[in-house]
């Protein structure tokens, strides 16, 4: 490049540090990916923080009104979490950090912007409950975990809506991110019962009127029958 050219004219065998581009992901951290419901995300966390050794866990999420609400989530599975974000004060956030990395709380809740003065070591997991727009940002997240030559896993919880989200991230790593299936058994959304509100159909005259003409019965099934047809050609 023009920079290292000119470096070249000026200094006499320079020493050199490279640092890895962005897209650089360590194969320390075990990638993967859970293709799930938006409604089913706060069962599938707690499911995976229960079932998961998962001892010191960062969950990252778009939104400071998502972190809370996956923090009251995880509060109703007997599971205690914080979350850092900037609508909590310095003083809440000291001390959420200090909880995390004491391990008196093992799972921290965090936004993008928050997570900047994170720096903890000997962290599990990271998930990203909501699959973020921005590829490179996916690389940061994830960088939280196998540091020092440790280990570490990242796991995406990523809805119908974020799907070419998900995609441009593996283009950016240039990787498969491999698929999750054991899915906990989710409990039905209950089904609202609304009252029939149609008004009570007259009664009918037991005689009809001389000059009105009887129609044949509709066949109900004609309809569908017919459909299938059009489709099928």
């Amino acid at each position: 490049t023009e920079i290292r050219r000119l470096a070249d004219t000026l200094l006499r065998n320079p020493a050199t540090i490279q640092i890895a581009p962005v897209a650089a992901t360590t194969q320390l951290i075990d990638q993967s990916v859970y293709f799930v419901e938006k409604k089913n995300k706060p069962a599938l966390l707690a499911h995976l923080v229960k079932e998961t050794p998962m001892f010191r866990t960062i969950v990252f999420t778009r939104t400071k009104h998502g972190a809370d609400r996956v923090v009251r989530h995880l509060h109703t599975r007997g599971i205690k979490a914080e979350a850092i974000h900037g609508n909590k004060t310095q003083n809440a956030r000291q001390r959420a950090l200090q909880n995390f990395k004491s391990s008196k709380t093992p799972v921290l809740v965090a936004t993008d912007i928050a997570s900047r003065g994170i720096d903890v070591d000997d962290v599990s997991h990271v998930v990203n409950y909501d699959v973020t727009h921005e590829p490179e940002t996916y690389v940061h997240r994830i960088g939280r975990t196998g540091r020092a030559g440790a280990t570490g896993s990242a796991i995406s919880l990523c809805d119908r809506e974020e799907m070419s989200n998900f995609k441009a991230i593996e283009r950016l790593i240039r990787k498969t991110i491999a698929v999750k299936t054991d899915h906990p058994t989710y409990e039905p959304e209950p089904i609202a019962v609304q009252a029939d509100r149609r008004p009570a159909a007259e009664p009918r005259s037991r005689h009809p009127h001389p000059m009105q003409k009887k129609t044949p019965a509709k066949d109900p099934e004609r309809h569908f029958r017919g459909r299938g047809a059009l489709a099928r050609h």
